[in-house]
């Protein structure tokens, strides 16, 4: 269970913190919910602590594994299908799994082929959710500004 004051990643989302634990009625049902604010966009988001392990929620990474993502994004790219629609549905599991080495993988694959051939609008997309969800747990890991933590991927990436 985690507690106020907590940095978390939730799946598909990005890091955050927990700011509160409430209990909230919803259709006719109590229940405890985490009262996550996410740095980027400033959203709150509420997730049942019931089912906060099932959706992914987990601790944000610590500063010795952002070396460890920094290495995922200078690697070579992995082998990547040509079918464009196959491509995408692998690399949204990816990004659903919360794992931030596969959410970078994702965000280096799609960099590279749009330097090489070009995104699609829907892969354009794909590409600038993974970076959000990748830049916005930088920033909790590495305590830095949103705008330090994509001149750094930008760097990465170049």
């Amino acid at each position: 269970m985690f507690k106020v004051g907590d940095k978390v990643v939730y799946p598909m989302h990005g890091a955050g913190v927990i700011q509160a634990i409430e209990e909230k009625e919803v259709l006719g049902e109590k229940q405890s919910y985490y009262i996550m604010k996410l740095p980027i966009g400033e959203m709150k988001v509420m997730i049942p602590v019931t089912s906060s392990e099932r959706v992914g929620l987990r601790p944000v990474i610590d500063a010795k594994e952002v070396d460890n993502v920094v290495k995922v994004l200078k690697a070579h790219s992995g082998k990547m299908s040509t079918n464009w629609n196959r491509r995408y549905r692998a690399n949204l599991e990816k990004i659903k799994s919360g794992n931030i080495y596969e959410v970078a993988e994702v965000v280096r694959n799609l960099w590279l082929r749009d330097k090489e051939k070009g995104l699609s609008t829907g892969e354009r997309k794909m590409l600038d959710s993974a970076r959000q969800i990748l830049i916005s747990e930088l920033v909790l890991a590495k305590n830095m500004e949103e705008s330090a933590a994509n001149e750094m991927l930008e760097k990465i990436l170049a």
